[in-house]
């Protein structure tokens, strides 16, 4: 082969491997007519209903749960491979005895031949019933593609598709009606002659009491009008028989495999978000330019007239001189704390290791985001946005490592043993030991949420997987004058840390709505300009507190840098009440604390976050302004 000709093979190559490429878990599944396309199940998770705008519990159960008594296939469920992070997020996905062939429509159809242990018993009448009141859904997969009913926003007249389809509903009298016959319309588009790809799924559940399975192995379904009757289960005492139907019907659609996630990704007017950003990057604007003026007309006049003031021989200063210099040192005294600034701060190894770990978890959520932004993390692939956190956490351990080290070692600590085996430790075993309590509430309740052990052995086996200052140190501490009331602890606080919520407040809402309501979130735009005015805030508003402190003639600003930028996570955990109050009705102890458990783990983690974003920016800008003035 010529040497000249090598590019032009190897591009054509290339070429032909990248059109071939599919993200892993993703690639599209071609079927031709009467092929057998599997209906997968996925545990039942509460929602909200029509009638009821208020999540009931947080509870999620699997799909063949001994009190629900839905058919089960020849042999019993197969378990589906999931990853990591779709076993994290609850999903337990098994096969189902529906038959679905592709083009082949079913009207009405048996899910299986009845038999006595299908049917529901005083307690399991009872349990269903109580989900149905509680709103659960059932969620369905077809081809990975989830079944959902279709609804139109309000707002924009647009019509989407929403995960799931009830259990069953409330009529007029408030009592609990079960859906035994679903209607699955499936769209399909043809990618080639004879060739068909799944790229829509509706499901229409009705409750039909009038349903039989005919001695030949057919089925009758009763009347689908919501007006006749509906199946009750009887939880008084009685047994009740109940036969299960479905009915499939294929629909064309000009809809191409690679959008067909588009009905499920529905944003509810958009206009929220840009306002939300637009009210944030003024907050940031307005941060900036104090920031700004701070740096470029106060402390450039003040470091001028010291290192003026220094150049003086002092044995020839007159008395106006002295005047002059008593002058500087009252209208800005940060320089009179200059041999304290880099003094050792209280409990140096415990916020070395904070800072390791928020700094991990600050890259961690970075480049997740951005992976996220560049569609790699895509719904269809499930659980890829938990494994990827947990791959890059653990990726970046080296990171969290090297900055608790450093930072240790400038704090003039000498336990680096316990710095090295408390950083990978510490927060990490908070975390772990949360959710490990939590997760023995869900064992507790047999829900299908509960991580199963060896998951946890899992996570557990990956889990394991010096700056000089500017100044000299005086030995003796200097005196800290009395401070005003707005630089106390606990109202600088209050004050300061209220600016990094109110930039992600209305996108924090949006992210509660779909961690608990079971929604796809994929605003990853939105997201990333606001994790960037977040940090962009958090280092402004602990720059402008520190600044303030050192005119005070306070030098313990590395506590305080940490503790105000990380206050904006008290105000996410009281975010968190707020959202229970208004959004949310528990009816069981076991809810309220999960629901309590893991807003707690989540404030905690954003509070290591925000905090080690304003602990940096602080250190950056004194070790700035103490490195420009001349110290004899």
């Amino acid at each position: 082969m010529p040497p000249r000709r090598l590019p032009i093979y190897a591009l054509a190559l290339l070429s032909s491997i990248a059109s071939a490429f599919y993200l892993p878990g993703v690639a599209p599944t071609t079927y031709e007519h009467g092929s057998i396309v599997p209906l997968n199940v996925n545990p039942l998770t509460p929602a909200l209903s029509e009638k009821d705008p208020q999540l009931r519990s947080v509870i999620s159960y699997d799909y063949y749960h001994p009190a629900f008594r839905f058919c089960r296939q020849e042999g019993g469920p197969k378990d589906v491979s999931e990853s990591l992070g779709s076993i994290l997020f609850g999903d337990r996905i098994l096969t189902s005895p529906y038959e679905l062939k592709m083009g082949v429509n079913e009207s009405c159809k048996a899910v299986c031949e009845p038999k006595p242990e299908y049917a529901f018993d005083k307690s399991s009448a009872l349990f269903t019933n109580q989900r149905i009141r509680q709103n659960y859904n059932l969620n369905m997969l077809i081809d990975g593609l989830p079944a959902g009913q279709p609804y139109i926003d309000p707002s924009t007249d647009t019509e989407f598709t929403l995960r799931g389809f009830p259990l069953g509903e409330m009529d007029d009298a408030d009592k609990p009606a079960l859906n035994n016959h679903i209607d699955l319309v499936v769209n399909y588009h043809e990618a080639a002659k004879g060739k068909f790809r799944v790229v829509g799924v509706l499901a229409l559940p009705s409750s039909r009491p009038g349903n039989k399975r005919k001695p030949d192995g057919g089925a009758e379904c009763g009347d689908p009008d919501p007006k006749s009757a509906r199946l009750y289960l009887d939880d008084q005492g009685s047994k009740t028989e109940v036969t299960f139907t479905y009915g499939v019907y294929w629909v064309e659609s000009k809809t191409a495999w690679a959008t067909r996630w588009d009905t499920y990704l529905h944003v509810f007017d958009p206009r929220i978000h840009w306002f939300s950003l637009i009210n944030s990057a003024i907050i940031v604007v307005f941060l900036c330019g104090m920031v700004f003026a701070i740096l470029t007309r106060a402390l450039k006049k003040d470091i001028a007239r010291y290192n003026r003031l220094d150049s003086f021989n002092l044995d020839d200063l007159s008395g106006s001189g002295g005047e002059a210099e008593d002058g500087v040192q009252e209208d800005s005294g940060w320089k009179l704390v200059h041999g304290d600034v880099f003094r050792t701060p209280k409990n140096p190894l415990l916020l070395s290791v904070f800072l390791g770990n928020g700094t991990q978890l600050f890259v961690m959520t970075g480049c997740t985001i951005i992976f996220a932004l560049l569609g790699f993390l895509s719904p269809s692939n499930r659980g890829s946005l938990g494994g990827a956190m947990i791959l890059l956490y653990t990726i970046f351990g080296f990171i969290g490592g090297y900055t608790s080290s450093r930072v240790y070692k400038s704090f003039g600590g000498e336990a680096w043993k316990r710095n090295i085996a408390m950083t990978p430790i510490l927060i990490p075993g908070i975390v772990f030991a949360t959710f490990f309590l939590l997760n023995l509430f869900l064992w507790a309740k047999h829900s299908s949420g509960a991580v199963p052990f060896t998951t946890m052995l899992v996570i557990l086996a990956i889990w394991h997987a010096p700056i000089t200052p500017p100044v000299r140190v005086n030995q003796i501490p200097r005196q800290i004058p009395p401070s005003t009331t707005y630089l106390r602890p606990l109202p600088s606080m209050l004050l300061v840390g209220i600016l990094p919520f109110g930039a992600i407040f209305v996108e924090l809402y949006f992210i509660m709505n779909n961690m608990w309501f079971g929604k796809v979130y994929y605003m990853f735009g939105f997201l990333f300009l606001t994790y960037t005015i977040m940090i962009i805030t958090c280092a402004a508003v602990s720059v402008l507190l520190v600044y303030f402190l050192l005119c005070s003639e306070n030098y313990h600003w590395q506590w305080r840098s940490f503790s105000t930028a990380g206050a904006s996570a008290g105000y996410v955990f009281a975010n968190a009440i707020l959202y229970w109050i208004s959004k949310l009705s528990f009816g069981s102890f076991t809810s309220g604390v999960l629901y309590l458990g893991y807003s707690l783990l989540l404030s905690f983690l954003f509070f290591i976050l925000t905090g080690t974003i304003g602990f940096f920016a602080s250190w950056a800008f004194v070790q700035r302004i103490y490195g420009s003035i001349k110290i004899d």
